[in-house]
């Protein structure tokens, strides 16, 4: 079902709750009313006959006087029956009246009573205990009034009528509504649909119009707009990633081929055959390392491994020992800061995995080996009471802002790395590991005085 019928429903199914309520509670006042006011007509009416023919005295002799049986009736199909002290017939309006009913009634009807009786068909009655005092004696009779309320049942018809009426006409004006509005509160919703239908993968500049910038639409919208920026900041990283991927990877493959073809074509000796082999091999060890590298960024940014508690430490040890190994004369230093007061035997427990920490230790460890002029200064220590910090500052040639912006693009080398070994790789790398570890990464650098690069991981 479309949200657009959902919203109009669920509307129409309140406001007719509502109308529903509200009218069960006009129709129960107005029957409410009528029946106070009916009842009230009938005691009036018994209290009359009782003034008239008890107090008058006309019942104990007997005799009506000027009064006749039917003088006392003011309501429609009115009937009075009055009961003596002895709980005999002493008066009836009329001689069709169902006097059993009446005998059953007198039993319950105390002195001082007023009863209402449950109305049969339209018929209602109401029996009063009527008090009487004569020469020091006092007298109880019982008088029954029962009659039809025509004009309140009439009115009540009315009533139901109206009701019924305004109801059906209070729906259709609900249910039209209910779609003026629900298709106003949605055309923000169509427009954006509308424009997002024209977003491709080849338009990703596109963006949603954020209305008035406030209400929750203009919040989805610039949501939405927010992952389109990344979505083409993504696109266009795997645009230049594969441009540079692919000139990467065709320059060792030219070369490979170049020398094979060469040595098939011209080498006559095995000295000029072992010298293009050589060639060729140090071409597929090129080729070889590049893709290694390419594998290794592509596999960060896919399912790692569960986590477990991984001594930073360990890591950062790991990784000296291989720097040193990999550049003998440059000296590498290690320092620890600041701990945490009350220090624990596994302080720089981290949750991760130890052989990507270890290699993002080592990508930054290489680059400073690579490129300073002195000494490499690493330091681990706690910056804050959950926080590991990892420092490795070396004293090489620096990077401009502008190569800074770009240091973390996948195959970009700064001007200083020309003619060094390296592919562009190792500080995206590092980056994502970093990254997928809850860490961050952050570089500084001044031209011409060294580049110090800080990592961020949580404790474990």
């Amino acid at each position: 079902m479309l949200i657009r019928n959902k919203l109009m429903l669920r509307f129409t199914l309140l406001v007719l709750g509502i109308q529903l309520g509200f009218s069960v509670f006009i129709y129960y006042f107005n029957a409410n009313t009528r029946f106070q006011r009916f009842a009230h007509r009938l005691e009036t009416s018994a209290t009359l006959a009782g003034r008239l023919l008890v107090r008058s005295h006309k019942l104990e002799v007997g005799t009506m006087g000027s009064l006749r049986r039917g003088d006392l009736l003011t309501l429609s199909g009115e009937q009075i029956s009055i009961y003596g002290p002895d709980n005999a017939l002493r008066y009836s309006s009329a001689d069709n009246i169902d006097q059993a009913v009446n005998r059953a009634r007198l039993a319950g009807l105390q002195p001082g009573q007023r009863i209402s009786y449950p109305a049969v068909g339209q018929r209602e009655t109401v029996g009063m205990a009527f008090e009487h005092e004569h020469e020091g004696q006092r007298s109880v009779y019982r008088i029954f009034v029962s009659a039809e309320d025509r004009v309140g049942w009439a009115w009540l018809q009315q009533v139901r009528l109206l009701l019924a009426l305004g109801n059906v006409g209070a729906l259709g004006l609900t249910i039209l509504a209910g779609w003026y509005f629900a298709g106003a509160a949605l055309r923000p919703v169509a427009r954006i649909s509308r424009q997002a239908s024209r977003i491709s993968a080849t338009s990703l500049g596109r963006r949603l119009s954020e209305g008035n910038g406030r209400d929750e639409l203009a919040q989805l919208a610039h949501v939405f707009n927010t992952m389109l920026a990344g979505l083409e900041q993504a696109f266009d990283a795997q645009k230049s990633f594969l441009a540079h991927a692919s000139h990467e990877l065709r320059t060792p493959l030219t070369t490979l081929t170049g020398t094979l073809e060469t040595a098939l074509a011209y080498d006559a000796s095995l000295p000029e055959a072992r010298q293009s082999l050589a060639q060729a091999l140090e071409a597929s060890r090129h080729l070889t390392a590049l893709t290694s590298s390419l594998l290794s960024l592509a596999k960060v940014d896919g399912a790692l491994p569960e986590f477990e508690p991984v001594r930073l430490d360990e890591c950062l040890n790991q990784a000296l020992s291989f720097a040193r190994a990999k550049y003998a004369g440059r000296e590498f230093r290690l320092a620890f800061g600041e701990l945490p007061a009350e220090a624990e035997t596994d302080v720089f427990m981290v949750p991760g995995n130890a052989e990507l920490l270890t290699t993002a230790l080592l990508n930054l460890l290489d680059n400073a080996g690579k490129y300073s002029a002195g000494p490499v200064q690493a330091e681990l220590a706690y910056e804050g009471p959950t926080t590991l910090r990892v420092r490795i500052a070396d004293v090489g040639p620096g990077l401009t802002p502008e190569e800074l912006s770009r240091i973390y693009e996948p195959l970009y080398r700064a001007a200083g790395a020309v003619g060094r070994p390296g592919y562009g790789l190792g500080l995206p790398l590092t980056q994502r590991i970093v990254q997928r570890h809850g860490g961050r990464l952050e570089l500084s650098s001044v031209p011409g005085q060294g580049t110090t690069a800080t990592v961020w991981l949580p404790a474990a």
